[in-house]
């Protein structure tokens, strides 16, 4: 293993979980579906799994000198806890609880920018800079909208 693909293989390995994760758990609600049901089955999948994983991979791919250890611990930690406490909150109904995991994603994004900051970009890389750019913009947006719509609850 390269040490980038060491340094992505976190966020695969959960984000590859929380897909399959989610795929389990539209199996089990299936027979019966709610709104928050779907709702969490389409989270686990984008947000825990898609999104991890093009955020490591974009990471690993663009960062100009390999992140710590130490910085992708905490980057993971973040963005696995924030969305914990996110899917947690929202089905519990407790709005609160669903700000702060909020919260949490956006200081992992902020972690995440951070661990590429200073890259150059070349021919190469250029691509997978402004997807992993655009991936950061369409999380940003979403986390606030998202804690809007934790407030007006499924309709």
């Amino acid at each position: 293993m390269t040490p980038r693909t060491a340094a992505a293989a976190p966020f695969a390995v959960l984000g590859l979980g929380c897909a399959i994760a989610g795929g389990l758990a539209s199996a089990v609600i299936a027979p019966q579906p709610t709104p928050h049901g779907a709702w969490a089955v389409a989270y686990l999948v984008l947000v825990g799994g898609i999104a991890q994983l093009g955020l490591g991979v974009g990471q690993a791919l663009l960062a100009p000198a390999l992140p710590s250890r130490r910085l992708v611990a905490a980057q993971v930690a973040a963005w696995n806890l924030g969305n914990a406490v996110v899917l947690g909150g929202t089905l519990s109904g407790v709005t609160p609880v669903v700000d702060v995991g909020g919260a949490v994603l956006v200081v992992g994004l902020a972690l995440l920018v951070l661990g590429v900051r200073g890259s150059s970009p070349d021919g190469r890389t250029r691509w997978v800079r402004h997807g992993f750019q655009a991936l950061v913009v369409l999380l940003l947006v979403s986390i606030p909208v998202g804690l809007v719509l934790a407030r007006i609850g499924p309709t």
